[in-house]
């Protein structure tokens, strides 16, 4: 495994095409209260995790430098946390970026 950064008590890796990431992301957007504020809380299939989300979280690969989406677990279980984003707005521009974050209720308050 490819880690991007490690914390006391975070990994970010890169996304992977596995049963694993996909069973992660699918607990995540199928949680009402995580999605609340994102679509008013309805869950995602796990199809439209295979067939969107996931793709669209490869898209932009964070070997390619410092911009991307990056799977968050915990350092010391492993749990899939949620995830993490730094990526420009425009294309080609490093001066507006979008830093993003989705993580499940047992990650919230804990300072990640």
């Amino acid at each position: 495994m490819h880690v991007f950064l490690e914390t006391e008590r975070l990994v970010l890796r890169p996304f992977a095409d596995t049963a694993a990431d996909v069973d992660g992301l699918f607990a995540l957007d199928s949680d009402p209260e995580v999605m609340r504020f994102i679509n008013g809380g309805k869950p995602t299939t796990r199809e439209a995790i295979q067939a969107r989300t996931l793709p669209r979280l490869l898209l932009d690969y964070p070997g390619f430098g410092t911009r991307g989406f990056w799977a968050a677990e915990e350092r010391t279980t492993g749990t899939f946390l949620g995830w993490f984003e730094l990526r420009p707005l425009a294309d080609r521009s490093p001066f507006e970026v979008e830093l993003g974050y989705r993580l499940n209720r047992s990650a919230r308050g804990r300072g990640l």
